[in-house]
């Protein structure tokens, strides 16, 4: 090898790992924004269903890798169900207020827990994290409150419907409600980031795989004019899921339409759990 040769191949090293780097801090940027795209939790709960005269009790569990999770059960007289509660992304338990006295209305014992890194919980959030929070509360029902597999309800709202169907997939429940409900992660970062190519993502919060497997009944709320998952989404996942299933469109914003839409959302969750 002369030294030209030498020279050119140093330089054409050089810049192949220059590319290499550039590529690596790319996709380490792309998984910085997926992580902080996804995870906006709250610390401070504000708000307790005490100030809109519900009773509960404040419970602390520990799940399977030894992090300690906040939750709260509220007992209705009239419940044959209990509702296990899976909120969004964003906020904690505090912010779920207004729905969980629509649900309380309904009739049913509610058990809302704050994953991992919200609220009063520790750790931080992860999307294996959050499963394993599900499974602890699942549990918690059944070891200390006596509550059978064949009471339980599921309920998630935008990303905990996807730990909701993760955890229906794994454990035995009744019914599925899905409100606000996505098919998969990468379909949702698609939306957030259409310049980058589609393989890049993690194909996270994969329900859309999942729900294939799931015989409980489920039921679907969504807004047609839902800005953070698309209607399509949801769509998607329905048309995916095994029956009984059914499908509520309603109005409004991905937060609020619920209340929006308040009389059809409390109407058609009681007819579903009627039909159980």
């Amino acid at each position: 090898m002369n030294l030209y040769t030498l020279f050119q191949w140093v330089i054409n090293m050089r810049v192949f790992l220059n590319i290499l780097i550039g590529l690596g801090l790319i996709f380490a940027y792309v998984k910085y924004l997926e992580y902080k795209g996804v995870y906006y939790p709250t610390k401070e709960i504000l708000i307790y269903p005490s100030s809109v005269r519900i009773s509960f009790k404040d419970i602390y569990i520990t799940t399977e890798d030894n992090v300690k999770i906040n939750g709260w059960f509220i007992s209705n007289p009239k419940a044959k169900y209990t509702l296990l509660f899976f909120h969004g992304n964003a906020g904690n338990i505090g912010d779920r207020i207004d729905k969980l006295q629509l649900l309380y209305q309904a009739g049913l014992n509610i058990f809302i827990i704050d994953y991992r890194g919200f609220g009063k919980s520790q750790g931080r959030p992860s999307e294996p994290g959050f499963y394993r929070d599900a499974f602890a509360a699942y549990d918690y029902l059944l070891n200390m409150i006596d509550i059978k597999p064949e009471q339980i309800i599921l309920y998630g709202e935008s990303l905990g419907t996807a730990v909701a169907v993760d955890l229906a997939l794994h454990r035995k429940v009744k019914a599925l409600i899905l409100e606000g409900a996505f098919s998969c992660g990468r379909d949702m970062a698609v939306k957030i980031y259409p310049f980058l190519p589609r393989f890049i993502f993690s194909n996270s919060f994969d329900s859309l795989t999942k729900i294939k497997e799931i015989n409980a009944p489920k039921l679907f709320i969504h807004s047609r004019d839902d800005e953070i998952a698309p209607f399509n989404l949801a769509k998607k996942l329905y048309d995916h899921a095994k029956g009984p299933k059914e499908f509520l469109e309603i109005q409004g914003d991905h937060n609020n339409a619920f209340l929006s839409f308040q009389r059809s959302y409390i109407s058609s969750i009681s007819t579903f759990i009627e039909k159980l």
